[in-house]
């Protein structure tokens, strides 16, 4: 259990920022930040990020919340384990007793694996450096590729001993379960023993987005060519590899500034280019290019550079795998580094600024580079020209944007000697193909084809919710956007008493008057997450306790946090009261004071008539006794009256700025 003091330096030290840009590439407007979303995928920024409140917003799919939620959403940590993650890396301290093997079985399953997988790194990391055969074997091989001890320790490489259960003896001596280790795979267990899997092999921890190890490559030392040369985890509850790419955690920041990624096959090619200065450089580890891999590109930078050996083969290979990128609406150029060499023994010879000055004077784009590979193994046969033809069409159909495709159509027609207009015709088709394949997104095929509703347009167009969530809505805004203003009320029309010359309006703040308006009627709003606000604004005041919109964007409850988000972003259906006066993004003082008058009016007579409805339900019930009904016909008398006189009393209050 974290104390509340320290949560609350937590809160005082994040920059919501310097958080969220390391997932997001963000570009100041006015006081506040945008980017693309990566909550979900979108084209047209519309997740903003205010520094001054310490939230973000996406306006196109809807989430909010403050530095916690936004951690939690990304790397699936539970509240404490986010509330750690940040103290740790604002110097925080946080007390908590060391994890006994009883608190390990307590933790859910996901933040157990990343316990172990956090040990093994740190375990793999003082091998390398502190035993004897760590130094002659994994150590020697480092430096043999020219890494320094700084880079070593900065992509946290390690060594596993030759000792076929070294790791899992370790790890069950320090209380860690058989279970975990098995499913993040540094062990293998089976009935009757348990080994390593990365036994005598060198290591390379694989990172999370936010720097947590979730996986590892390793790479063996033996000679024997049976044995498989590079290693890597499995598949688990923390580890996708089709969702991860070696180096993001390194690299996040210089793609940002770069505005553009490198991407590379290994582990070493990364390496490599870092150490040599080029820093905005990632791997896919080996497997074909996934979506997953480009939208965390995405979320950085738009451009990306491919950066392959002389191997032809390989190239030809990987070609068919980057047509995603298109899909994507990325700019894709390719780099092709001389024969025999490839990006870590390039960067490693050649240094920093030569490998710069090679990518930006040898990088072509990915459609021309692709169509002159395509055409030289074609030679002059016209089939095979043919077979070049559609499958340079089939990448440019992937492409969204109209205008782009038109553009690499013209190039390709120049390239291949091939009437544009017939190209085009060929990307209709496959796009128009491609519209109906999924027939699970449509309701029908021709000329009426309807897409079904997204649960984000459903949500959109189901106007459902009760007239009184908007108004407690807006009264808890007016409560955060005006609470500390005047209203300055006439007491004349209220006090028969002579007011003197210093005293003849009451000066009334904006929260004190609401708050002490709806106490005094002893109402309570209908809607729970809007309840629990207001419970605690009303707290608030009549304790004379300060507050303000940051403790409830801080709030431990992220149901009150993303509510204040939405609130405060206005991203919500405005009331018919709205209408009659004026947009509250537009509000003066006149407006002010009609529209608090109004609504709290309008409000009271939803509340009434919500109580005569129900009234008038229970009418319907044969079984009521006479004197019930009596007595319900009585109720329902009294609050038609509260109603009208609710509504009489609309025009009759005076307020004076």
């Amino acid at each position: 259990m974290i104390d509340r003091l320290t949560i609350d330096r937590i809160f005082n030290s994040v920059d919501i920022v310097d958080i969220v840009g390391d997932y997001v590439s963000l570009k100041r407007r006015g006081a506040n930040y945008l980017g693309l979303c990566p909550f979900h995928n979108e084209k047209t920024p519309s997740f903003t990020v205010s520094p001054s409140k310490g939230i973000y917003k996406c306006f196109g799919c809807g989430k909010g919340g403050n530095s916690v939620n936004f951690i939690m959403d990304q790397e699936g940590l539970s509240y404490p384990e986010t509330l750690k993650f940040l103290a740790k890396r604002y110097n925080i301290e946080v007390e908590e007793k060391e994890s006994s093997p009883e608190d390990l079985k307590k933790r859910d399953q996901r933040d157990s694996l990343l316990i172990v997988t956090r040990f093994a790194g740190e375990w793999f990391a003082k091998n390398l450096f502190e035993t004897q055969e760590g130094k002659n074997i994994g150590l020697s091989y480092f430096k043999e590729r020219g890494f320094t001890e700084n880079t070593i320790r900065k992509f946290e490489l390690g060594y596993s001993p030759a000792k076929r259960d070294s790791f899992t003896e370790a790890a069950l001596k320090k209380g860690f379960q058989l279970d975990f280790l098995n499913e993040t795979g540094l062990s293998i267990v089976r009935d009757d023993w348990k080994i390593d899997r990365f036994a005598e092999r060198v290591m390379f921890p694989i990172h999370s987005l936010s720097g947590q190890v979730i996986a590892f490559g390793g790479r063996t030392m033996r000679a024997d060519k049976k044995i498989a040369k590079y290693l890597n985890s499995p598949e688990s509850e923390i580890y996708h590899k089709s969702r991860v790419l070696y180096g993001i955690y390194q690299a996040r920041k210089a793609i940002t500034s770069n505005n553009n990624c490198i991407l590379v096959e290994g582990y070493t090619d990364v390496i490599s280019l870092h150490q040599a200065g080029i820093q905005n450089v990632v791997a896919s580890s080996g497997t074909s290019l996934t979506t997953d891999q480009v939208k965390i590109i995405k979320r950085f930078t738009s451009n990306l550079t491919v950066l392959y050996d002389g191997d032809a083969a390989g190239i030809k290979a990987s070609l068919r795998g980057i047509d995603i990128i298109l899909e994507e609406e990325m700019s894709v150029k390719v780099c092709l580094l001389p024969k025999g060499e490839d990006p870590d023994s390039f960067a490693r010879q050649n240094g920093a600024e030569a490998v710069s000055n090679y990518i930006e004077k040898n990088a072509v784009d990915f459609i021309r580079f692709k169509t002159n590979v395509l055409l030289e193994e074609a030679a002059n046969d016209p089939v095979k020209k043919a077979g070049i033809t559609s499958d340079i069409v089939q990448s440019i159909a992937k492409i969204p944007d109209g205008i782009m495709r038109s553009v690499y159509l013209k190039e390709t027609s120049g390239l291949l000697e091939i009437d544009e207009k017939v190209l085009y015709t060929e990307v209709n088709k496959i796009r128009r193909k491609q519209f109906f394949k999924n027939k699970e997104d449509y309701q029908g095929q021709g000329s009426a084809v309807i897409p079904k509703s997204t649960p984000q347009q459903q949500a959109l167009t189901a106007d459902t919710e009760p007239i009184l969530h908007q108004f407690e809505r807006e009264i808890i805004w007016l409560l955060m956007e005006h609470g500390n203003k005047e209203l300055y009320f006439d007491i004349s029309e209220n006090d028969t008493t002579e007011p003197d010359e210093n005293s003849e309006h009451e000066r009334i703040a904006v929260s004190g008057f609401i708050l002490d308006d709806l106490n005094q009627d002893g109402l309570s709003f209908s809607h729970p997450v809007l309840g629990k606000i207001f419970d605690e604004l009303l707290y608030f005041h009549l304790q004379n306790i300060s507050f303000n919109e940051k403790y409830f964007y801080n709030h431990e409850d992220p149901e009150i946090v993303k509510a204040m988000v939405d609130i405060s972003s206005k991203s919500f259906k405005p009331s018919r009261i709205w209408s009659k006066h004026t947009k509250y993004d537009e509000m003066d003082d006149t407006d002010l004071t009609a529209i608090i008058e109004r609504l709290l009016v309008e409000y009271k007579i939803d509340r009434v008539q919500g109580i005569i409805k129900e009234l008038g339900a229970k009418l319907k019930d044969a079984s009521l006794e006479q004197e019930e009904r009596t007595k319900t016909l009585v109720e329902i008398a009294k609050y038609n009256q509260v109603r009208i006189n609710l509504g009489k009393s609309l025009p009759d209050r005076i307020f004076y700025w």
